[in-house]
């Protein structure tokens, strides 16, 4: 019993020299454990008299309760040093601006909006979205439309034109999305009101032309149509897309072989600085093509023109996307360009609204 105090300073000591809460815990197990030193000295106290019991008793457990309360107090500076350590090691600046969730950082391409936006003002007009298949036969594409033989737009050069099949007809890439007009002539009966967006193809590529470029057509049948409706209806179309108060038009004759009359249009527009405003101005800029639809289109669609007449317009969305967001290259809409679309990109939850604005 005479080591009892070198026993009890050799424990408190390993004590203060445990570097962390396992070592400190091996050295717990040697003093206190069921082998331990200081249990081993409590075990001896059966042998001894009963004085003797109750004088070293009462040493080995005061001994005990030093090496207990040295322990307790050991590793609660272990804890906070752990704690410490680990904040140290990772610590987040509150400073630094919030990540964008995953579905934040997605953007929707300018054409896919503008898609968006034009068919929610057509919608608003009452107007149902047609669509049709790309691959179109020559019927639909070209001679339902009034066509004739030998037009320029029949040739190999201007269109794309698959291998001819055994009884000599050939399939084609649509160059308009007008065949879509014809199917539904075909399919549904007047009064018609539909808008036809879609993918378009002519062989043709430069800054203001690519191979495969996207449209949308109009078109309303009825008894009593008529060109003051078009204008009506066109006058909303570009007052609610660009978002402006007021915008005037001008009507010039053209031709088209689907329309008689056939009118290209004008919007006015103020150009300054590489930007152009419209609603504003005294220039002018050519959007889109329009007229009475023809006679012999109404014929070859099972529609009698002594009945029904009607209008049908066309524009390139493609066209009308690059001067609402001041896009300078056409071939940039094509390019997958991440920069280049976080730049012009909307956010997927942006849906266009007339109420909420377009483009907001």
């Amino acid at each position: 019993m005479s080591d009892l105090a070198a026993l009890e300073k050799s424990v408190l000591d390993d004590i203060a020299a445990a570097g962390d809460e396992a070592a400190l815990e091996a050295v717990r197990v040697a003093a206190l454990g069921k082998k331990g030193s200081i249990s081993a000295l409590l075990a001896t106290l059966g042998k001894m008299s009963p004085d003797e019991r109750k004088t070293e008793g009462a040493k080995i457990n005061l001994a005990k309760d030093k090496v207990t309360q040295a322990l307790t107090a050991r590793r609660d500076v272990l804890k906070s040093a752990a704690l410490d350590a680990r904040l140290a090691s990772e610590t987040i600046d509150v400073t630094l601006p919030l990540r964008e969730a995953p579905a934040e950082q997605g953007r929707i391409h300018p054409l896919s909006q503008v898609f968006e936006e034009v068919n929610t003002i057509f919608a608003d007009m009452g107007f149902a979205i047609a669509e049709g298949p790309d691959i179109e036969t020559d019927d639909y594409n070209f001679t339902k439309l009034n066509f004739p033989e030998g037009h320029p737009a029949r040739e190999m050069h201007d269109t794309f034109f698959f291998n001819p099949k055994e009884d000599g007809s050939r399939m084609l890439l649509r160059t308009h999305t007008s065949p879509v007009q014809v199917r539904t002539m075909l399919s549904q009966k007047p009064p018609i009101r539909v808008v036809c967006p879609g993918r378009t193809y002519r062989i043709d590529s430069d800054a203001t032309h690519t191979p495969q470029f996207h449209q949308v057509e109009g078109l309303v049948i009825d008894k009593g149509s008529h060109l003051g409706h078009l204008k009506w209806i066109l006058h909303e179309f570009c007052k609610a897309f660009f978002e402006v108060d007021h915008i005037n038009m001008r009507f010039r004759p053209s031709f088209f072989p689907f329309t008689e009359p056939s009118l290209e249009v004008d919007i006015q527009c103020r150009r300054d600085k590489g930007e152009i405003r419209f609603g504003e101005g005294e220039d002018w800029l050519e959007i889109l093509g329009c007229g009475m639809v023809h006679p012999n289109v109404l014929r070859a669609c099972d529609i009698d023109p002594d009945v029904y007449q009607g209008f049908a317009w066309g524009m390139g969305l493609d066209r009308i996307a690059m001067l609402k967001y001041g896009i300078a290259d056409l071939r940039q809409l094509f390019e997958n360009d991440v920069r280049w679309l976080n730049h012009y990109g909307f956010k997927p939850l942006d849906v266009p609204t007339l109420a909420g604005g377009l483009s907001t």
